[in-house]
């Protein structure tokens, strides 16, 4: 079997190679590695270990968190769509818990508790006052994110690193509350639970697209410096089922153009992709394969939001201009 078949077979999640194929050649296994069976079964110390996908993933119960995840999701926005913005909120909570946590642990000292406050203000703000709300709350916090830094070991202390953790402390703030935002304000607007509803079927067929085309063809590694796994045939097949995705939910669900849905599509595959990339760049500066735990198969909520944030923002500015 050629080398280029077994990198085809052995791709991961979202058109991702495998380690194996991205790894020298020359490098012996380490003496105290446990290599499990090919079918997942005992690793070194006899114990069963979990079933898990080629990426190393406990694959069932990654698919079972997923659908439940996406089922109740649609429940609330077919039936209860003004729920979705507590769900919104105490997602951006959770996630921005997780991350400040991986930051202190690197010695980043972010100010959690107006984060945290200023996170839920960028969220709840955006459903009665919209943009300006959104806005205000950001600028506020981002002001006082930087306040809170300079004094936060008093008035007597010389602050240190200041300028590295107030920077990260408002990417922070950027990254997860101000890009979640924006899904809440398409819910504001007409059609707003289809709406939403579009971008979020829209970063599944991105996933899957990846995901399936990846692991049939996946051979050329994409960016191998960021991300080794994610391979150039999987962002293709990740295209391919976007834009059918945009076409199919712009014509049917919203009742509008299918050129909309192409745009939506091709726009949508290219920032849910980098979102990917972002979050895998900032764990691997931070030394950690996951965010959290909370999650089992997908590790914390911030691993499941990486493509979701970015998708928002887009999903909201295409079809508020075209809409």
């Amino acid at each position: 079997m050629s080398d280029g078949t077994i990198v085809a077979e052995e791709t991961a999640s979202t058109g991702e190679l495998p380690e194996e194929a991205t790894a020298s050649p020359a490098e012996p296994p380490a003496a105290n590695s446990a290599t499990p069976d090919n079918a997942g079964g005992a690793a070194s110390d006899g114990k069963p270990s979990a079933p898990a996908s080629k990426a190393g993933r406990n694959l069932p119960a990654a698919l079972g968190v997923g659908f439940g995840l996406g089922l109740s999701l649609i429940a609330i926005l077919l039936w209860a769509p003004k729920v979705l913005v507590g769900v919104i909120a105490v997602a951006v909570a959770v996630a921005t818990w997780e991350v400040t946590k991986r930051l202190r642990e690197a010695d980043v000292l972010v100010p959690r508790i107006p984060l945290l406050i200023g996170g839920q203000a960028v969220v709840w703000l955006a459903w009665p006052v919209g943009p300006q709300g959104v806005l205000g709350a950001f600028g506020a916090t981002a002001l006082t994110l930087m306040v809170w830094r300079l004094f936060d070991h008093g008035l007597t202390a010389t602050p240190r690193n200041y300028l590295r953790d107030t920077a990260i402390s408002v990417f922070t703030l950027t990254w997860i509350p101000l890009l979640a935002s924006f899904a809440v304000l398409m819910l504001s607007e007409d059609q707003g639970n289809l709406r939403v509803l579009s971008f979020m079927i829209l970063v599944v067929c991105s996933d899957v697209g990846g995901y399936v085309a990846g692991v049939l063809f996946g051979k050329h590694p994409m960016v191998p410096h960021i991300s080794p796994k994610k391979s150039w045939e999987g962002f293709g097949g990740s295209l391919v089922f976007c834009v059918i995705g945009g076409l199919l939910t712009v014509t049917l669900l919203l009742q509008a153009n299918s050129m909309i849905g192409v745009l939506l599509g091709v726009g949508l595959v290219l920032v849910a992709t980098s979102g990917d990339l972002i979050e895998s760049q900032v764990k691997r500066e931070l030394g950690i394969k996951d965010m959290g735990t909370l999650l089992p198969g997908h590790g914390g909520i911030m691993d499941r939001l990486d493509s979701m944030l970015p998708s928002a923002f887009v999903a909201w500015l295409v079809l508020t201009a075209l809409l």
